[in-house]
């Protein structure tokens, strides 16, 4: 008989399946009984689940990164970028490992119903949709400023961005991340042509525009800055927000055809992020010292602004997608988990699918055009949520697995001590940071309303101006 996981059932341990098998030929310890004539929900390819973590973590937000170098100095930017990316590499492993040995867990709310019970489930549940239903927001906004600047504000800035919510609605309801593969490539390599695109033009310039006029010029790149404390805590942010991608990296592997191969996946993903991220900052920020631009893309003039936003615009468009998409199908698959309409093509399976698509696509939609210092609260998201799911749920992860039912306890030996002290430096190095971030980027909020007098919703104002 076919062994079905209610949505109550997700705190109760299934026994440990080796990592290419389900129950049966046609079964998941998630979806359940996978039907000829319904969704495929395990057929991601480890290439394809390499493009979607990229895709989940780069966008134009590598773009801040010189901004970031400028706050801390050359110097200390690259050591805390390469500090963070060794962290949350580790952190991505973990979710791999922790899906093998615990098939039934879907999302890093069913981890934390493992770990902590119903309060654990509720906190990360809160925040995974905290995080990435703002993050497909600010892809909204970020759609309508590529827009404003592509057409010289040739429409309305609210009108932009019920565009953006219209086609991110539309295709962030295909069902399947294996039918979104080849979205999340193309996705990936505008972005990558878009940012590398200003790198090179920042190189060849003979100044950046906001630089004065006369005379030679010369960067003024400095190797070790002098920020406060609320100025380098947010720019710390900045850099783990840049690799949150971790609370999606749970259901992107749950529609692996083989999660055996995740880890290949992961080597390939954050590689090629990192090179991307360390060449832009120290790239940008070394042709241009402190009159960079934050995002960067208008360190290099109107017309590279124009081009680079026009080649960015699919990425940006596929990083609104996928965020609504993993935020879509976390909801989904909650409601449905059990039942046979999760993976048949019922009227029910339908209505709850493009049901929960368009509410969260509405959610997301309103947060980018009816808040105030939008971009500041998603900032304020990254800080808390971001943090919350790429540090402590990680380390806490490892010693469920290895503490009280480990072998290493009964015998510790060196390695199994390391990876004690290095799980609970990862939970309080992530507390400390979320807390950190959290104060800097409140206080970000605060100076930016007080020098600008905020925003107004719906606004039509040109939103491209700034960036």
């Amino acid at each position: 008989m076919e062994s079905k996981l209610k949505p109550s059932s997700a705190h109760v341990q299934t026994p440990d399946v080796s990592a290419g098998e389900v129950d049966d030929a046609r079964h998941d310890a998630v979806f359940g009984k996978l039907k000829q004539d319904g969704p495929n929900f395990r057929n991601v390819g480890w290439l394809g689940t390499a493009c979607l973590m990229m895709k989940a973590q780069i966008g134009l937000g590598v773009l801040s990164f010189p901004s970031v170098f400028d706050t801390l100095g050359m110097i200390p930017g690259v050591v805390l970028l390469c500090t963070v990316a060794g962290i949350t590499t580790w952190s991505d492993y973990m979710v791999g490992v922790f899906k093998l040995r615990h098939r039934h867990v879907y999302g890093v709310d069913d981890a934390g119903q493992l770990m902590f019970g119903r309060v654990g489930r509720e906190l990360f549940a809160v925040a995974f949709m905290g995080q990435y239903v703002m993050t497909a927001g600010s892809a909204m906004l970020s759609i309508s400023i590529c827009l404003n600047a592509l057409s010289d504000h040739g429409a309305c800035t609210a009108v932009f961005v019920a565009v953006a919510f219209i086609m991110v609605f539309v295709l962030s309801s295909i069902r399947t991340l294996g039918r979104m593969t080849w979205l999340a490539i193309a996705g990936v390599v505008a972005i990558i042509i878009a940012v590398l695109t200003v790198t090179i033009a920042t190189g060849v310039q003979d100044r950046p525009p906001t630089a004065p006029r006369d005379g030679p010029w010369q960067s003024d790149y400095k190797l070790f800055g002098s920020p406060t404390f609320a100025q380098a805590s947010s720019a710390v942010s900045t850099l783990i927000f840049a690799y949150a991608g971790t609370g999606a990296f749970f259901p992107i592997v749950s529609e692996m055809r083989d999660p055996r191969l995740y880890p290949r996946a992961l080597a390939l993903c954050q590689t090629v992020i990192t090179v991307v991220f360390l060449i832009v900052g120290i790239v940008v920020y070394y042709n241009c010292g402190s009159y960079v631009a934050s995002p960067a893309l208008g360190s290099a003039g109107t017309t590279i602004k124009k081009v680079s936003y026009g080649i960015a615009l699919p990425g940006l468009l596929v990083s609104g997608i996928l965020l609504a998409h993993v935020s879509n199908k976390y909801v989904f698959v909650r409601i449905l988990r059990g039942s046979d309409h999760l993976t048949s093509n019922t009227l029910t399976h339908w209505a709850t699918w493009l049901g929960c698509s368009f509410g969260v696509c509405i959610v997301a939609y309103m947060l980018a055009s009816a808040i105030p210092v939008f971009n500041g609260i998603v900032s304020l998201a990254g800080a808390l949520f971001g943090t919350l799911l790429s540090f402590q749920p990680m380390g806490c992860m490892w010693l469920y697995d290895n503490w009280s039912g480990g072998k290493g306890k009964a015998s510790p030996g060196w390695r199994w001590r390391l990876m004690v002290c290095w799980s609970l430096f990862v939970i309080a190095s992530g507390t400390f940071l979320m807390v950190a971030g959290t104060y800097g980027s409140i206080v970000g909020i605060v100076d930016s309303y007080r020098a600008k007098g905020g925003t107004s919703a719906w606004s039509c104002a040109d939103n491209s101006n700034s960036s």
